[in-house]
């Protein structure tokens, strides 16, 4: 089967690539232990088959009604399911559900709504663990708004971890969003937020895993919107 890899990936598996063969190419070559070169390469083949499932691209196809759907962002475990007030945009109580995500875990981000996006800002911060709570307004972050087609708004934030470095992010403001478009991406470790109105029906609990493009995790009340 053929493996479609993420472009945010291609110039990191490219160096890691050729790192490694720098590494093992001598072992085996003027090496004196046999027992090391395979040890070495065989240490070496699972690190980059690990960072080639990282930046793995699949194609997801939400399964059910996207109408008043509120589908994951990412792949990974829920690690937080509350009612907080979302202070950066919606200065208004909403249901946070999280999202971390581990080094196994593919990083694309999906659009969790159908609608258009309103708002996108970037944050830079600290790279504190990203199942903390307090990363989700300490971390170096990126935000998005999304205007649905029956006027809620829906917010999603893109969390730096320990180890992330870098957020990408495509929406910006006007454009269309789509749950089977990627809405990012982040690099090594990470955590998404969706905060959606605290109306909203929630369909996962802490500890469940999720899929991103595909688990729906709430459903929006379509008689209720924003102002």
């Amino acid at each position: 089967m053929r493996v479609k890899l993420h472009h945010e990936g291609v110039n990191i598996l490219i160096v890691t690539l050729i790192a490694l063969l720098a590494v093992n190419v001598p072992l085996w070559l003027w090496g004196n232990s046999p027992v090391v070169a395979m040890v070495c390469t065989a240490v070496s083949a699972v690190f980059y088959l690990v960072v080639v499932n990282f930046f793995r691209s699949p194609k997801r196809v939400f399964p059910g009604d996207p109408h008043n759907a509120v589908v994951a962002s990412a792949d990974g475990k829920v690690v937080a399911l509350e009612e907080t007030v979302e202070n950066e945009y919606l200065h208004a109580p909403a249901i946070q559900i999280s999202v971390f995500m581990t080094i196994f875990n593919v990083h694309a981000n999906w659009f969790p709504v159908d609608g258009e996006v309103v708002y996108t800002t970037h944050h830079k911060g600290r790279f504190q663990a990203a199942w903390l709570p307090k990363s989700s307004t300490e971390n170096e972050r990126s935000t998005v708004v999304i205007r649905t087609p029956g006027g809620q708004l829906v917010v999603v934030r893109q969390i730096a971890g320990a180890i992330a470095r870098r957020i990408v992010t495509y929406a910006q403001p006007g454009i269309e969003a789509s749950i089977e478009d990627h809405m990012g991406f982040i690099k090594f470790g990470s955590r998404v937020d969706i905060f959606v109105p605290v109306d909203s029906d929630i369909m996962v609990k802490l500890g469940d895993h999720t899929t991103g493009g595909v688990t729906q995790v709430a459903r929006l009340n379509p008689s209720t919107a924003n102002a």
